[in-house]
């Protein structure tokens, strides 16, 4: 049986923030003992929301994943950290990058980049109508 090739560890961003930290339990599983892709999605879709809270001040809505790899499973105990950075303003919408790293429970310090997405979020009024964002 061969071994799979693995990913070397790397550092952490510095130019961007780190907005959600969480660690995955046994109930987050699927059947092979990895964690469901979806639980990793809603996770990364909260993280993603951090930073455009600040400019849409008020109700947002998620209407685009428009990118989502994931590049290693997510296992149980992994420390997961989420690092995010706006990467466009619109006038209604904002796009942001959220890139995830897990620290494997058995190699404390180590990271590696175990999922990534480029999501769109759009500030909305009280009806679910699109608004502008405040630009002050």
């Amino acid at each position: 049986m061969s071994n799979p090739q693995k990913s070397p560890p790397v550092t952490l961003p510095v130019d961007q923030e780190l907005v959600l930290k969480v660690i995955p339990m046994p109930g987050d599983c699927n059947q092979n003992g990895d964690i469901f892709g979806g639980w990793v999605m809603a996770q990364v879709d909260l993280a993603g929301a951090v930073l455009p809270a600040r400019y849409v001040r008020g109700r947002m809505a998620t209407v685009a994943a428009n990118e989502f790899v994931f590049k290693h499973p997510v296992k149980v105990g992994d420390v997961l950290s989420f690092f995010s950075r706006v990467q466009r303003i619109g006038n209604t919408s904002i796009s942001v990058k959220v890139e995830v790293f897990a620290e494997r429970l058995i190699a404390q310090g180590q990271y590696i980049k175990v999922t990534e997405a480029t999501l769109t979020y759009v500030a909305i009024d009280e009806a679910g109508k699109p608004r502008a964002i405040p630009k002050d």
